[in-house]
Parts: structure tokens; sequence; C-alpha cells
């Protein structure tokens, strides 16, 4: 590993450490900021150090946690020079390279100052700083009426008519209730929709790029319910499985909160997020660049709440569309796939919500999530959650969760302005390894 190497991992896994993650867990319910670690490199002091144990064990900065045991850490591992030599050498490579390391060390800071803060060692950290660091914008409320009347347009179409805002919702509630994904044939419909999609994605998204990522497996996951989790699904890329000749496997593994109220057409969407051509599909993908030398350390160290996930969770918000070869979700081909879409793309949109009520504005939890459900239609299950575990937490709440919408909007525009063969290698890191915003330079004129 070079210098540069070494520091990209010390301050991934630290930032991780600091707020309670664990890279090599299996199970989302133990990962947090480091997405994953798919490189044969040893770990570094960052995560074997036995203060960084302890730090882990308490969940991070939390109360909980002993100030011996985060002095200890600190004194032991320099997260913050890290950080800091990250961003000098990203000025000094320069290029898009330089860039997106500048983003990460710009996001880091960010992470870094609200871990302090919580720890009471330092000052408040603006909200519009959280969300300009990784969207590059200023935090804005979300708009969701455009969507709300398509949806009210087809729900018509689908036999459930409404004719105001609460009759929107009880059509909603009622399309759902008759399209309920059983619990226990998750599984089976997973694999089934699974098929579907890579079928859809080797018509639709494979032509479009390099040859040698055709071999590579796109969608190598196993679903595993989940009870009681704050999330609604964690995709857990892990990546260290080898064949006999030494290369990667690819897999994945995909855990589904038992107690998601979602339908048969959400699911699907959910499918093409998660798992092909989403999330599954793009790590497999900058595992497969990095294992060949086309893309730096830093690929495989890939990390939520930084400007690269705000490119992903675009990316697979518009998986779907990708797979069926359409820019738009009015080309779907049915009904109840663009319901379900729209549903999809409103919960972004409600996530976005819940951050600016919750930051921006200081309303209460129950007055977010009674937004959450009115304006944006989502389940009770997930505006609870979505205003409280996630909206309320002092880094996904201020950071993260604006990053979905933007990066779904990001994407769509991208698509709809550059030819298939020009933008989808550039998404999938065929171009070189970019983020949210460096992604546009990569496609030249």
């Amino acid at each position: 590993m070079t210098n540069l190497d070494e520091n990209v991992a010390t301050a991934v896994l630290g930032i991780d450490t600091l707020w309670g993650g664990d890279v090599l867990n299996p199970s989302g319910t133990g990962r947090f900021i480091a997405d994953s670690w798919f490189s044969d490199a040893p770990l570094p002091a960052a995560y074997t150090s036995p203060f960084a144990a302890a730090v882990r064990a308490a969940g991070g900065v939390t109360p909980e946690l002993p100030a011996g045991a985060l002095d200890g850490y600190l004194a032991e591992v320099d997260v913050h020079g890290a950080i800091a030599d990250i961003g000098d050498e990203g000025l000094r490579v320069g290029g898009l390279r330089g860039r997106y390391l500048t983003g990460l060390a710009e996001c880091f800071v960010v992470m870094w100052d609200l871990a302090m803060e919580l720890a009471g060692r330092g000052e408040a950290v603006p909200y519009g700083r959280c969300v300009r660091a990784i969207t590059g914008k200023d935090p804005e409320p979300s708009a969701p009426e455009e969507k709300r009347a398509r949806l009210a347009a087809l729900l018509a179409v689908s036999g459930h008519p409404s004719s105001s805002q609460d009759a929107l919702l009880a059509a909603v509630d009622a399309w759902r209730r008759e399209r309920l994904v059983p619990q226990k044939s998750i599984p089976a419909l997973g694999a089934a929709f699974i098929a579907e999609l890579d079928a859809l994605t080797v018509r639709n998204v494979l032509p479009f790029l390099p040859a040698e990522l055709a071999p590579v497996p796109r969608a190598n996951v196993a679903f595993l319910p989940i009870e009681n989790a704050w999330f609604s699904g964690s995709m857990n890329y892990l990546g260290r499985a080898r064949k006999a000749d030494g290369s990667p496997e690819y897999e994945a593994t995909y855990e589904l909160n038992a107690a998601l109220q979602i339908s048969v057409p959400e699911f699907q969407q959910l499918v093409s997020h998660e798992v092909v051509p989403g999330h599954v599909t793009t790590f497999a993908y900058l595992q497969n660049l990095f294992v060949r030398g086309l893309v730096g350390f830093e690929a495989s160290v890939l990390t939520m709440n930084t400007r690269p996930a705000a490119l992903f969770e675009g990316i697979a918000n518009n998986a779907i569309l990708m797979a069926y070869g359409v820019t738009e979700v009015n080309d779907l081909p049915s009904t109840d796939l663009q319901i379900g879409v729209l549903l999809a793309l409103l919960q972004d949109d409600a996530k976005n919500q819940s951050s600016y009520l919750t930051w921006q504005e200081g309303r209460p939890k129950d007055e977010v999530a009674r937004v959450l459900r009115e304006d944006f239609l989502v389940s009770e299950e997930r505006a609870g959650k979505l205003a409280g575990a996630w909206g309320l937490h002092p880094l996904l709440g201020r950071m993260y969760l604006p990053a979905y919408r933007f990066g779904t909007e990001l994407v769509a525009g991208l698509r709809r302005r550059h030819p298939a063969e020009k933008i989808l290698p550039a998404l999938f890191g065929a171009r070189g390894l970019v983020d949210a915003l460096t992604i546009e330079d990569s496609l030249g004129s």
C-alpha cells in the first residue's frame, strides 16, 4: 500500500469506528460508514487497535463510551491527520482523482466534526455545511406535487380514484394492501426479480459497457430476513470470498426488515435498487476494476455519507429505468410498476424532507412523521423510521438523507442528456472513479 492508500484506510475506518461501525461485520446492524473492505490488504490500526474495539463496542461516540477509550484511540490513531493528508494529496494529484480525494476529505472532516460535537469536544456543525459537503448545494425542501398528481392519475386507472389529499393516501394504502409481498415469499420473489432484472440488464445495460465487465457476476446476493431493524433493508457488500484461482466471487447479502410494508411493484424497484443493476452490480464492477488495477485503493473502501455514495444512490434509484432501457417512469411497461416506482421516488423525497424539517426548521418527530405520511404517501412504518431513527440521527439525518433525492435527480438528468454509450460507462466507473460532483467532468465534451 502507498502512503495515500494507508491514509485512505485510516481515514475511512477511523471515521467508521468513531461512529460505531464494523466493516467486517456481515450484517448491516453492525456496519455504518464503511460499506466495503474487499481488498486483501491488511487492516490498519484504525480497525485493529484494542481501543478501536472498545469504541466499536460502545457504538462509537455515545454517552456510553468511556472518555479513556476515545482518548486512547485518538492518541494511537491520527484520524484527523490522515484526512488532512488525503485532502493535500488530492490537491497535488489534481484531475478527476484529485477532486474525488478532496471531496472525500471534505466529507470526512464534516463527519469528524460531527463526532467531536457529539463527544462534547467541538462546536455544533451547521446543517447547511453538512448538506453542502455531500451535495454541493444548500438544503432545500422537497416538492412532491408533480409526482403525487401523476400517481393519482395512475391509481384512478387502477381502480382507486381520489379527489383529495386524504383520499389519495387512502387510495395508496388500498392499492398497496392488494399487492403486499408475503413475508415468507420474499426469498422466492427476490430470486425471480433478480433473474428478470439481470436479463434486462444484459439486454439494455451491458451492450454499452466495456466487454471486460460482461463476465462479472452482477447479482451474487443472498436475501436474509431481519427483525426489528431501524432500516428497511441493508445491502452488505462483502467481496472477500475468492475462487480457486484467487479471483473474487463478488458476493453480497441483502437484509430485509421483516416489518416492511411493501407492495410487489415496490419490491421489484427495491431489488433493482439494491441488487441489479443497482448497488450490488455497481460494487462488483468497481471491485473488478480495482482488481485489474484500473482504479485506486479508494475504490475498495467505499463509504456512506460521501459524494460517491450520493452518486451510488442515484444509480440505484434509476436502476429500474436502466434495466428497461428508458429514461422516464411513464415509459415503464405497466401501470403497477409506474406506481411502485413513483412511490419509491416519493420516499426519497420524504428522506430529504425529513432532514430539512428536522434540522433546518426544528420540527418535532411526530409532526415530521405526519408530513411524510400525508404529503409523501409513505407507509406508517417508513414515516416513523424516517422521522425517528433516520431523521434524528446526528449524522444520517443531517448529512445522508438529502443525498438520495440529490443523486436520483442528478443521474436522471445525466441519462436524459447523454446517450447510453456515454453515460453508462461513466456511472459504473469504467471512465475512472467518480462521485456526484465529478461525474459530469468525466464525460468530456
